[in-house]
């Protein structure tokens, strides 16, 4: 049996690829693996970004495996740290993380694919939430969805189970680019390197608001802003990088950023 999670690593990028033939299904062994590899890269001051995609050109992620459901894996078992898929419910993860798509992308996959922060898609992909026609409830997407793309294609989405191909799903606007399936990867490694290039302190201050806003009025948030109520917010405006923007910009070179 081979590893069912593959990771590549380039200086601060992290590329982690499901690969369980023949779909890429994702059990509970291979979720709770998932969970450690998603942690540790939370927790690495030296990784930067990740990027999340599949093996082969057929699958990204069908989501659960039903399979090993049928032998016993239990629906509400013990997905690891980060729940299903390792990103859904891991908390602080304060990096960027891209999802490239590179074939069927449904049901948990999808959801997995939600967790990213940017979504980029082989034109041949597609994407669905299938889990109304067995009879359950794709829980994340029903809580995610709505506020990513407009209501009603949604809720299509979520009572119908119907397919999206790739120019639908950008259009709506849950993906970001749609890329020949050849040039998939070099795309997302390019968008990789230039976020590994960006502040990190700064895309951190970024995904704590953007999470914790979610559930608050605007005023709320901007207070805990201004008075450096977060956490990432209060070490960013105390940081050597926030004087080093500073001064590359006065003296007109690219800054330096050391993340700290």
């Amino acid at each position: 049996m081979t590893d069912p999670i593959r990771t590549r690593r380039e200086n601060g990028i992290l590329e982690v690829t499901i690969d369980r033939p023949k779909a890429n299904a994702v059990d509970l062994a291979t979720s709770r693996i998932m969970g450690e590899i998603f942690a540790n890269f939370r927790d690495d001051a030296s990784l930067r970004v990740a990027i999340i995609t599949g093996a082969g050109t057929k699958f990204f992620c069908p989501g659960w495996d039903l399979k090993a459901a049928a032998e016993g894996d239990a629906v509400d078992g013990d997905y690891g740290v980060g729940g299903f898929g390792g990103l859904q419910e891991l908390r602080d993860l304060n990096k960027p993380v891209i999802a490239a798509i590179n074939g069927i992308c449904c049901g948990g996959g999808l959801e997995i694919a939600l967790s990213a922060d940017l979504i980029l898609a082989a034109d041949h992909a597609t994407f669905a939430l299938p889990e109304i026609r067995s009879g359950t409830v794709a829980d994340a997407a029903s809580i995610k969805l709505p506020k990513r793309i407009p209501y009603h294609i949604a809720m299509d989405m979520l009572l119908t189970g119907r397919w999206l191909n790739a120019e639908e799903a950008h259009r709506w606007g849950f993906v970001n680019e749609i890329l020949p399936a050849d040039t998939l990867m070099d795309r997302a490694w390019a968008l990789a390197r230039l976020l590994e290039s960006g502040p990190p302190l700064v895309y951190a201050a970024i995904k704590e608001i953007v999470r914790d806003a979610e559930g608050r009025d605007f005023q709320t948030t901007m207070n805990k802003i201004t008075k450096r109520q977060y956490r990432t917010v209060d070490v960013l405006y105390g940081s050597e990088d926030q004087l080093e923007g500073a001064r590359a910009f006065a003296e007109k070179r690219q800054p330096v950023w050391k993340g700290r």
